[in-house]
């Protein structure tokens, strides 16, 4: 179930070796990426086709980060060979036409000289052992760096590392001039840009969501408690690792290479319900789960939880690539809780899908009637116009029900659980453009709060009767909102939640705030109109 096209080990141990050392060649500042710029040069010396290259590149470079790792270098590497022997290439060329172990090394003319002037230097340093010695990415110094208020363009090496300099630079000193961290979203680490794609399971107890997570990656995962009751009682993440083991919360949340540091907000309590758990499987090299608690229905879900559990549900939907609300043909009612859960989801439509689990256990029928009554739940609670996407099917290991015969149930299951597994496999070739995305919708977030927070400081009179103007103002924050959306012509969908908005304000007093920075929001809007789109253009496939 892998997502790139050929793992790396599917070639020769001495290919491999000579792959690593080709990579080393071409990538010319030996930060560990063969660039755009990198690969035209080195590319260029199998004679094949402008039109050839571009399908190779488009091919190797499937999550359209503009950079070839090692494993895609060495996958790029085959395709020239393929097609230096005449093979078309595709997508699937790799997969079904031909003998991976068997493809011989490319022939790449005027190769043996570049060979004999990289051995001396690499970057003007000898080298080491016959390699150059790991370099720590440029990027990952900017959030540290005291004096990281201008990065030089060549430090840019990919598009994510394009967005993180504009962060750096543009986004994140209007996110705290106007406090956004505290109102929207936690300011991002360096660990948020490079984390995998994740993919969040929601609903209530025993829908399937840890068995779910089970069936995927064929196997147990440290932590996973399956049962008929409540379960699962934390969020579990279930990501890569070196090893079998699980993380406590506390530990996760102060660990500077995982993207989970914003947690600690919501204090020990939280944290205490949360774990991380690790363990080697090709699935986790590409995708990171998080298993959640059965949301509580009934009686049970009146004892309240110690922590915020919607907060802690929209942090990780923000997070999140996709989101997958799991339903139980016998639990379909929306409880008030689960109701809160997926209001708490506002914003990240695009990402939710519903899979309806468990379908195995009624007949066709009755699976036509659940379906339709699903639907008419879900359409009262989301609030939008437009059908969600539902998946039917069994996501279990164990054998479907032998009493129930249904040739015709069994292809739609088949059929239904193909396209969920492409649609997550999808995922981490996505990523790129997912990530985009998210930082775009933060930018537009933040400059419609540097409104609201500007215009609700002007509201307020300059000497007496600070506190009531503020309740005012508060107690008035819809009308507000209206004003800014005017004055500004903002989309109306875009603004935040209100009631979040007020709790939040309630700990501020506005009088303090900063007025309105006419340069910052500028500088925002030159990154949204010309910097990212000059970024996409600068890692776009190089042969186009």
């Amino acid at each position: 179930m892998e997502a790139s096209p050929i793992p790396i080990g599917s070639c020769p141990k001495e290919h491999q070796q000579i792959y690593k050392d080709w990579f080393n060649i071409a990538d010319s500042d030996g930060d560990g990426r063969v660039t755009g710029n990198d690969a035209t040069k080195f590319f260029a010396m199998s004679k094949l086709s402008r039109q050839e290259l571009k399908q190779i590149w488009a091919i190797a470079d499937s999550k359209r980060q503009g950079f070839l790792g090692l494993t895609e270098f060495t996958v790029a590497m085959q395709l020239v060979s393929l097609a230096q022997t005449g093979h078309e290439i595709t997508s699937d060329v790799l997969k079904n036409s031909v003998d991976v172990e068997n493809i011989s090394l490319p022939l790449l003319e005027g190769l043996d000289a570049l060979t004999a002037r990289k051995d001396l230097t690499i970057n003007g340093e000898p080298r080491m052992n016959g390699s150059s010695q790991p370099q720590v990415p440029t990027s990952a110094k900017w959030f540290t760096s005291k004096s990281a208020r201008k990065t030089p363009a060549n430090a840019v090496t990919s598009i994510v590392d394009g967005l993180k300099r504009l962060y750096i630079e543009k986004l994140k000193p209007l996110e705290v001039a106007y406090q956004f961290n505290d109102f929207v979203s936690p300011l991002l680490t360096n660990s948020d840009f490079d984390a995998k794609p994740m993919v969040m399971l929601l609903g209530q107890y025993s829908t399937g969501k840890t068995t779910f997570i089970k069936h995927l990656l064929q196997c147990d995962y440290p932590g996973a408690h399956i049962g008929p009751e409540p379960t699962t009682d934390r969020f579990v993440v279930v990501m890569s690792g070196p090893d079998k083991r699980s993380i406590p919360g506390n530990t996760v949340a102060v660990q500077a290479d995982l993207p989970f540091g914003g947690l600690t907000t919501f204090g020990g309590a939280f944290l205490s319900k949360f774990e991380c758990s690790q363990m080697p499987h090709p699935l986790l090299d590409q995708i990171t789960f998080v298993d959640t608690p059965g949301v509580l229905s009934g009686e049970k879900q009146r004892t309240q939880r110690s922590y915020d559990f919607t907060g802690v549900i929209s942090w990780f939907a923000a997070k999140c690539d996709l989101i997958l609300l799991l339903f139980d043909p016998h639990k379909l009612d929306i409880s008030d809780e689960f109701k809160r859960v997926i209001s708490s989801l506002r914003g990240n439509d695009d990402k939710i899908r519903v899979v309806l689990n468990k379908a195995h256990q009624v007949d066709t029928q009755q699976l036509m009637r659940v379906y339709g009554a699903l639907m008419w739940s879900l359409g009262k609670v989301l609030n939008t116009p437009e059908v969600v996407r539902v998946y039917i099917g069994s996501f279990n290991d164990k054998l479907i029900n032998e009493g129930v015969n249904d040739p015709l149930g069994q292809d739609l299951f088949d059929k239904e659980q193909d396209d969920l597994i492409k649609d997550l496999l999808d995922i981490p070739r996505q990523a790129c453009d997912r990530r985009i995305n998210e930082f775009v919708k933060r930018a537009r977030a933040a400059k419609i709060h540097a409104y609201i927070i500007s215009h609700l400081k002007k509201e307020m009179p300059s000497m007496m009767g600070k506190a009531k103007a503020q309740q005012r103002l508060v107690d008035n924050l819809e009308d507000e909102f209206g004003k800014v959306q005017r004055e500004f012509h903002l989309p109306a969908g875009d603004f935040p939640g209100v009631e979040h908005y007020r709790e939040v304000l309630n700990s501020y007093s506005i009088d303090k705030f900063e007025k309105l920075k006419p340069k910052m929001i500028q500088a925002l809007d030159d990154m949204l109109g010309y910097e990212i789109p000059e970024l996409l253009k600068n890692f776009r496939n190089p042969y186009e």
